[in-house]
């Protein structure tokens, strides 16, 4: 099969992979029918995440079932489905309690890289979702947003506590932030601030629910959040980066007794201890329990109820995802779709 494969910073190729086998009972196997390019790729693409070897790449992904091992009964062959980024059995008590990517016997998708045409996926039954019809071929952009950042966005909306009457800021105006805007609507927040320069983002924003947009950065960005918000700062703020200005930036515009979720995958924070103490801030994030959210998300987006595959600008054929590494790299895109 074809599959990405990042060499060294920069150094992105499409090469033959061997295709992928059932290795345990528990697995599927996958025709990936798109998969995407996402913000964290650029971590290891612009040399801030060492590469170390040749590796393939990518974590989001939906697709047709092709094969399955003797234990799995929740999925068949046929089955159009959508997972997310960890494997997980959702059985266990985390997985219970609603947090998949911290399963006991979690396993990344992305050692396994799913910028490919086909794919092995661990703990099957608890990794996958079937969509109860196949959907429509311009429906599996939203789903395929809902591998990961739809997921990512709709978990820091909730770990932020977004909700009817409160006012909600977005650090951030990649995919992810987008979609946290997206969600923050969708779970009924009153006003929501998307923090942006970007005028095809701020548009974006707005047509995924912003009331307001603020373009300023740092402490000047959070006081024109103050002064959004008489004063106080937001009720529930987004954390969509990662870097130690986004995370104190989205600190700060909180008001006491608000609630932070961050999803940014995490890049030489570090905590003021003093200033956290004196916040009254909750913290709350991490990776996604996208699966928690799968089956209400796929009903969204096949009801026709929220459109997240918005966030594709750019679409390109799998042969040509270097160049979509390079367009999301330099901004030219939010998110790039690889088709197969």
């Amino acid at each position: 099969m074809r599959g990405v494969v990042m060499y060294a910073p920069r150094d992105v190729r499409v090469e033959e992979r061997a295709d992928p086998v059932i290795e345990q009972p528990t697995d599927a196997v996958i025709r990936v029918a798109a998969a995407c390019i996402c913000g964290s790729d650029l971590w290891p693409y612009r040399g801030a995440d060492p590469v170390e070897r040749p590796t393939p790449m990518g974590h989001e992904y939906v697709g047709i079932v092709e094969q399955v091992g003797d234990d799995v009964k929740n999925v068949k062959v046929g089955d159009f489905v959508v997972g997310s980024f960890f494997a997980s059995d959702n059985t266990c008590e985390i997985c219970r309690a609603g947090y998949q990517s911290h399963c006991v016997h979690r396993e990344p998708m992305g050692a396994l890289g799913t910028q490919a045409e086909l794919l092995r996926i661990p703990l099957a039954d608890g990794t996958l979702v079937a969509t109860p019809r196949p959907p429509r071929p311009e429906e599996i952009p939203g789903l395929l947003a809902a591998s990961d950042v739809l997921g990512t966005g709709w978990f820091a909306a909730v770990a932020a506590e977004a909700g009817p009457g409160k006012t909600v800021a977005v650090v951030g105006d990649g995919a992810v932030g987008l979609l946290g805007v997206l969600a923050a609507k969708q779970l009924g927040a009153e006003r929501i601030i998307a923090m942006s320069r970007h005028a095809d983002r701020q548009e974006l924003a707005r047509r995924f629910g912003a009331t307001d947009v603020v373009e300023e950065r740092g402490d000047e960005g959070v006081a024109k959040i103050r002064e959004l918000t008489d004063g106080l700062g937001a009720h529930s703020t987004i954390e969509a980066v990662g870097t130690q200005e986004s995370m104190m930036q989205a600190i700060r515009a909180t008001r006491a007794g608000g609630h932070v979720g961050y999803v940014g995958v995490s890049h030489d924070v570090a905590l003021p201890g003093l200033e956290l103490f004196f916040s009254g801030v909750h913290l709350h994030g991490g990776p996604a329990p996208v699966r928690q959210f799968l089956p209400e998300l796929i009903r969204l987006i096949l009801d026709g109820e929220i459109d997240p595959g918005a966030v594709f600008d750019l679409t390109l054929p799998l042969e040509k995802a270097a160049e979509g590494y390079r367009a999301m790299d330099e901004r030219l895109a939010t998110k790039v779709l690889l088709t197969l």
